[in-house]
């Protein structure tokens, strides 16, 4: 009786403790980021399409293995700042999970920021995509955006990165 009471103790104990995030949405980084745009700014918008997986078939169609996602935002320009509008996620079917920022946010020459989704956020499926919005000065180099996508199981890794394209 005394050991059963011990154990279901440390079972509601165990039962208590927080759960793990399961997408890696930094908001604070977001709104330390925050631009505003003038509409009078002589900038060039854009729209880029990017295919990302957080769920790969593996061995069968009917069995998947769960990846880590890693979305890099590059501002390639040595010199001029640029702003992304907007990072909207998709699942496999289309249908909006998340955005990522309701505000524009800068990218400094050079700078890099990333979106993690996390091993254990399969909401996307095998085939979740991103769209981002930006507007960059007049003969800057476009954002670059990259997926890339891991997954550790056992001694085994995998690995594979995506690009972006451009919609618009």
């Amino acid at each position: 009786m005394k050991y059963s009471l011990i154990i279901i103790c440390f079972l509601f104990l165990c039962s208590c403790e927080k759960k793990k995030k399961i997408s890696s949405i930094h908001t604070e980084n977001w709104s330390k980021r925050a631009a505003a745009i003038n509409d009078v700014d002589s900038l060039v918008y854009g729209k880029s399409y990017l295919s990302v997986y957080s769920q790969i078939y593996s061995i069968s169609g009917e069995k998947t293995q769960n990846l880590t996602a890693m979305v890099s935002l590059r501002n390639v320009s040595e010199t001029d700042t640029i702003y992304v509008l907007k990072a909207d996620y998709y699942d496999t079917h289309g249908k909006s999970i998340r955005r990522y920022f309701e505000h524009p946010i800068y990218l400094a020459p050079l700078e890099t920021t990333e979106i993690i989704i996390d091993q254990l956020d399969i909401y996307g499926g095998t085939g979740s995509n991103f769209i981002f919005e930006w507007k960059i000065p007049q003969n800057a180099p476009e954002p670059l955006f990259e997926g890339i996508m891991t997954s550790i199981l056992g001694i085994n890794g995998l690995s594979f990165t995506r690009e972006a394209r451009r919609l618009e």
